[in-house]
C-alpha cells in the first residue's frame, strides 16, 4: 500500500547529493536536480513543494505545502530546526524586472541579467505563509518572519519581522534554545 510519502528505497533511486533518515517527502513534490539538493535527518516536505538547484537542508526542518525553493547555482541553505509556512517562495535567483533584460527560462543567459545571490535561514528561523524571500538574504539565527512579508534584506538574530518590506516589530524569545537542549537530550531516552 503506497503512503503520502515516499519510501526509503524511493528516495534513494532519486539521486539526491546526500540523505539522511527519517525524511518524509510527499509524493507531490516536485524535485528538480536532486543530484544538487542535500538533506539532513528528520526532515518533512509537504504536497505540492518545488525544489530546484542547489539546496542544503539541515535536520529537523519542516517545509509545508505549496512552498518553493529556487536554489540556482548559489544556493540556498536551510539550518536546523527552521522551517517554512505554506507557500512561502525562497529565491536564489530572480529575473531582472526592470525591462533591461529579457526573463523567463526559455532565454538564453546571454540576453539576461539576473538577480543572483545565496539565501542563508540560520537556525531556528521560522518563515510564516506566503512570505517571499528574495537572492542574497540572510535571515539570522532565532528570527521569525509574519505571514505575508517581502524578505528584500537580511534580517536580525532574535526578532520578529513582519511586513512588505519586512520590518522589525520585536524581538524573540530564546526559550527555544532550552527546549532544544532538552529534546535532543531526551530524544533517544
Amino acid at each position: 500500500m503506497a503512503t503520502s510519502f515516499l519510501s526509503r528505497e524511493e528516495l534513494m533511486e532519486i539521486g539526491f547529493k546526500s540523505i539522511g533518515e527519517n525524511v518524509l517527502l510527499s509524493r507531490k513534490a516536485s524535485i528538480y536536480g536532486p543530484e544538487n539538493i542535500e538533506i539532513g535527518n528528520n526532515v518533512r516536505i509537504d504536497d505540492f513543494c518545488i525544489l530546484t538547484g542547489k539546496i542544503k537542508l539541515g535536520s529537523y526542518i519542516h517545509i509545508a505545502a505549496y512552498s518553493a525553493l529556487f536554489g540556482g547555482e548559489e544556493g540556498i541553505i536551510m539550518e536546523d530546526f527552521s522551517g517554512l509556512s505554506s507557500r512561502v517562495s525562497v529565491y536564489a535567483i530572480s529575473d531582472d524586472y526592470s525591462g533591461e533584460s529579457l526573463t523567463n527560462p526559455m532565454i538564453p543567459t546571454e540576453y539576461k541579467n539576473l538577480n543572483i545571490g545565496k539565501v542563508v535561514l540560520r537556525k531556528h528561523v521560522i518563515v510564516g505563509s506566503d512570505s517571499i524571500i528574495l537572492p542574497g538574504v540572510e535571515i539570522k539565527e532565532g528570527t521569525a518572519v509574519g505571514a505575508l512579508s517581502l524578505v528584500t534584506k537580511s534580517l536580525d538574530e532574535w526578532s520578529i519581522y513582519v511586513g512588505i518590506p519586512a520590518k522589525k516589530i520585536n524581538n524573540r524569545s530564546k526559550r527555544i534554545l532550552e527546549l532544544e537542549k532538552e529534546f535532543l537530550k531526551n530524544k533517544d531516552a
